[in-house]
């Protein structure tokens, strides 16, 4: 077993010690004692100044983002409905049990939901895997057991897939899965328009992002805020998931908003930035806790602040998945060679899409073109997942406006085949104003910490091994490769290699802290915004002494209000 996947020392889980480590250093804080004024922790470790300002002030500190609430609210254990072989899957490698398997989820959903078994053994499967109605689980016997072994790709199965800002590039690169999670209806209109070559828009407002409706518009508010003012309540209710749409004005100014704001990104050109101003307005999905009168509490807290000239509204969107996972398997991939760089064909693995409070857990995708996928998907969890074969072009990638997702206990295996001159392979990618993401505790045997332009902002990785030989990918017309407020924390690089790893010079109003030493050499970026970034740089040339260990577990572990 790999150290992403050792969960217990000497009988205590890692979250136990973990949370012991945290509440010792929120005490220390508290009490004001000589040992934090000198930034030493009661385990040995080293307390950064900017953990002690962060738990002051955790929903506005100004270069780490809030990210205690990420993921799934919990990954639930649903009752068995259905076990493939009653619907015709034999584990014989020889019979196609995608039908089968599709047969049992479609039986789960008319059941109102529940988990569809797939006992030990290894499936075939010739078509991809649909979850697409909510509160449905497809449950394998463990990722070590239960082995799905699929023979075609997405450009088989559906067709070509264009991109919507034009070229000869094959969108199955960032898109799509063999095992793909999303609403039926969206998965519909989403084919549909692939089939007949009008190429979508991928997120929460249908393929041309015309299929919304405002609720009621949204007085001004703080990033951080909890609790909102609405003009008309009367369309809300606790328990509905609403979409916060914040529009920008001529000037810009909530790119800048996202990007700390100030003098560097105030003269940013961004007029020419034509795939970064397709990704506005930023689409935000939360679900309402409680309303009183015109006040409106939130599930989580307010990502940006809310200014007039951003006409921010509750809007309705299509129809979320939510309550769905998959756990318990493999998907094994027929192999072949890797395609040229976004050539891909769509041999992908597991992909969540317009999904909320859904999950992925135990789950292994091998010989893959792109492992595992979120595209407009929040609040979501991967968990013990795990990328291997013969390389990939992204392990796992995160896009088009997804936000509060957790990826925990993840691995990506170092390559079995040499990789064809004409791939390239990126690591764990972030891009499209995606926000408030977290990658926590994982052994990365190969990519990079993968920001791949269109502003993305607020994002965490924390407590991460990291041999550092990927390439970071994204169109110039993308924008920024960061905005604000992304955090490196605990991270070591057994290769050296600074490249996206080190901060303070890269992105702004950002904190890297506990990296070890590393040094510039193969792909050297340059910042987008100039002048002085307020980037942090604390504990450099330590790599596991900083106290908490993961920044996000510790936030959890603080009070939420």
């Amino acid at each position: 077993m790999s150290t992403a996947h050792q969960g217990v020392t000497n009988g205590m889980t890692r979250r136990t010690l973990l949370a012991g480590a945290t509440a010792v250093a929120a005490a220390t804080v508290t009490a004001g004692t000589a040992r934090a004024s000198e930034g030493v922790h009661a385990s040995g470790g080293q307390v950064p100044s900017l953990w002690r300002e962060f738990t002051r002030a955790p929903f506005t500190h100004p270069q780490i983002p809030y990210i205690g609430r990420a993921g799934a609210a919990r990954i639930r254990r649903l009752p068995v409905v259905a076990d493939v072989r009653a619907y015709g899957a034999v584990a014989d490698g020889v019979t196609d049990c995608a039908p089968a398997i599709n047969r049992a989820i479609a039986a789960a959903a008319r059941a109102g939901g529940g988990a569809v078994t797939i006992p030990p053994g290894t499936f075939r499967i010739d078509g991809l895997i649909r979850l697409g109605h909510d509160n449905v689980v497809l449950r394998g016997a463990g990722s070590g057991r239960t082995t799905l072994y699929a023979t075609k790709n997405l450009t088989e199965l559906i067709g070509p897939y264009g991109s919507r800002y034009g070229g000869t590039k094959s969108a199955w690169s960032w898109a799509g899965g063999l095992i793909w999670l999303a609403p039926k209806a969206r998965w519909d209109s989403l084919t549909a328009a692939i089939r007949a070559q009008a190429w979508p828009f991928e997120g929460w407002t249908g393929n041309r992002r015309d299929e919304w409706e405002q609720l009621t518009p949204v007085a001004p508010a703080r990033q951080g805020d909890w609790t909102v003012t609405v003009t008309d309540p009367s369309r809300l209710r606790p328990g509905r998931l609403v979409l916060l749409r914040v529009d920008d004005d001529s000037a810009h100014t909530l790119l800048q908003h996202m990007s700390g704001g100030g003098p560097g990104p105030a003269s940013y050109y961004w007029e020419d930035k034509t795939k970064l101003l397709s990704y506005v307005p930023y689409e935000w999905p939360v679900r309402v806790v409680a309303v009183r009168g015109r006040r409106v509490t939130l599930e989580r807290p307010l990502p940006v602040d809310l200014r007039p000239e951003w006409n921010p509204q509750f809007t309705t969107h299509v129809g979320a998945l939510t309550g769905s996972g998959v756990e318990g398997l493999t998907l094994d991939v027929m192999e072949t060679p890797q395609s040229p760089h976004l050539l891909d064909k769509g041999y992908n693995g597991v992909v969540l899409q317009c999904a909320y409070d859904c999950w992925v857990d135990d789950v292994t995708v091998r010989n893959v073109d792109n492992g595992f996928g979120l595209v407009a998907a929040s609040a979501c969890t991967l968990r013990r997942t795990r990328v291997g074969g013969r390389g990939e072009h992204h392990p796992y990638f995160c896009r088009e406006g997804s936000h509060d997702n957790l990826i925990e206990d993840f691995t990506i295996e170092e390559r079995t085949v040499p990789a064809p001159s004409d791939t390239q392979l990126h690591g764990i990618n972030v891009e499209g104003l995606s926000s408030y993401n977290v990658w926590s505790h994982g052994e990365m045997q190969m990519g990079t910490f993968d920001s791949h332009r269109g502003l993305p902002f607020a994002n965490v990785r924390t407590d991460i091994t990291v041999n550092n030989n990927g390439r970071h990918g994204g169109d110039a017309n993308a924008g920024p490769l960061f905005g604000a407020r992304f955090t490196h924390w605990n991270v070591r690089v057994t290769n050296g290699r600074a490249g996206l790893m080190r901060l303070d010079g890269l992105a702004p109003y950002s904190a890297t802290v506990g990296l070890d030493t590393v040094t510039d050499f193969d792909q050297i970026d340059v910042p987008d915004f100039t002048g002085d970034l307020h980037s942090r740089l604390e504990l450099y040339g330590t790599w596991d002494a900083v106290r908490p260990r993961n920044l996000y577990e510790a936030q959890r572990e603080l009070p939420l209000r």
